[in-house]
């Protein structure tokens, strides 16, 4: 007869051991009747050859796995669900494996539950596959295994992963409409500019005036860009690749986070996104049990902008020596001063989590705001450059040509 070995809760108290059983659905049932709810149940003998079931193919594809959020929410939510109902953690990983249509998701589950078979902690099977659950996801559901209230911490998971979905969706529609439009406001210029003005050259040779300075800077651009096109556009392409490949390294990083805040316009909805980001990620942390240093280097990780996240870090060393969390972030100079003393309030209160989700709802609501006002903007800004510099290519255009009539009428 099989032994297993579970992990159950009874009220707030986590209890585990052994017990012989004629297979799984026999043994759920014996704890059952016990009072008990299974987290886990692992076979001890016998599982080797399904432990091993993940090999060639299947763990190259959970290895490259790429999962949408809404699928991680989905399997979030409904692992939960299954967890409170007394389905036994196994028998939950390998329903939701067998019904997900991501063949990379459906081979990193199935490694999931063999290691879980195998003994592992739910925890320590997800960290293998880094891909698809994040640093912030495994050490969510660990502490939420040592302190037996791991549907409960799934389900905040898949709140958080909601929030932070919807908080991406909106800045990529702020970010979508500018660059768009300025892409095609640099394309209609650049195409007047390499096939149009050109023409117009020997035009303007044959007026036997002399060319105001607009036109023969237009001219001369005009020419430089269309004789040695090849040589511009490889420059170009060059440059980007040496800024893009500058700005993954470590300092090029905190330059280009460092120039996001700063930017005029675009800079406070960066700063805005930041702090909710931490705010929101912060207090699920906490909520779910995890210690407060741990839950700082796990925030300072995926706040998303490097400046902010050595504010946090060097926050986190004065915490360490003893001091509290408001002092140093109001010192760095990034965090503003209500964020601070709303901290500074929780945590002498003990409701930081509370106030921290204040501060991130606060924050989306003004990230959405800061959206739709600089949805309004942009287009009228985009108009504006745009008429400027087609405005002034035609006003470099027919400068000559009224300088020629001009020119005609008085000899008439």
């Amino acid at each position: 007869m099989p032994v297993y070995s579970y992990k159950a809760k009874k009220g707030n108290e986590v209890l585990t051991g052994t017990l012989n059983a004629q297979n799984e659905s026999d043994a759920v049932g014996d704890l059952r009747r016990q009072g008990l709810v299974v987290i886990s149940l692992n076979v001890q003998r016998g599982s080797a050859s399904k432990a091993a079931g993940i090999k060639g193919k299947n763990a190259k594809a959970a290895l490259r796995a790429r999962v949408k959020t809404q699928d991680m929410v989905v399997f979030t939510r409904q692992m939960a669900t299954m967890i409170s109902a007394g389905i036994p953690l196994v028998e939950a990983l390998e329903i939701l494996a067998e019904q997900a249509s991501n063949l990379g998701f459906k081979a990193a589950l199935d490694d999931v539950t063999a290691n879980v078979r195998s003994g592992k902690d739910l925890s320590q099977a997800l960290a293998a596959h880094p891909r698809i659950f994040p640093m912030i996801y495994v050490n969510m559901v660990k502490a939420g295994e040592a302190s037996g209230q791991l549907e409960t911490v799934l389900t905040r998971l898949a709140e958080y992963q909601e929030a932070s979905a919807k908080l991406k969706g909106e800045i990529k529609s702020a970010m979508t409409y500018p660059i768009v439009s300025l892409i095609m406001v640099l394309g209609i210029a650049l195409f007047l500019l390499v096939f149009i003005i050109p023409k117009f050259e020997e035009m303007f040779n044959s007026l036997n005036v002399e060319l105001p300075a607009i036109t023969r800077g237009l001219l001369a651009t005009s020419l430089f860009l269309k004789n040695y096109f090849l040589y511009w556009i490889t420059g170009v392409g060059i440059c980007c690749v040496l800024l893009w490949r500058w700005i993954k390294t470590s300092r090029g990083e905190l330059v280009k986070d460092h120039v996001l805040l700063k930017m005029p316009i675009f800079g406070p909805l960066f700063s805005k996104v930041a702090i909710s980001r931490f705010s929101r990620t912060f207090a699920t942390l906490i909520q779910s049990g995890v210690p407060i240093l741990g839950a700082l280097e796990i925030v300072s990780q995926t706040c998303g902008n490097r400046v902010v996240s050595n504010a946090i870090m060097e926050a986190s060393e004065s915490v360490r020596q003893g001091e509290t969390l408001g002092e140093p972030l109001a010192t760095s100079g990034i965090f503003p001063p209500m964020v601070t003393r709303m901290i500074s309030i929780g945590e002498k209160t003990g409701a930081l989590e509370t106030l921290l989700e204040k501060i991130s709802d606060f924050y989306d609501q003004q990230v959405k705001a800061t959206v739709e006002s600089l949805t309004s903007l942009i287009e009228p800004l985009m108009i504006g450059v745009m008429g400027f510099l087609v405005g002034g290519m035609v006003m470099a255009i027919f400068l000559p040509i009224f300088k020629m009539v001009g020119a005609l009428s008085g000899k008439g």
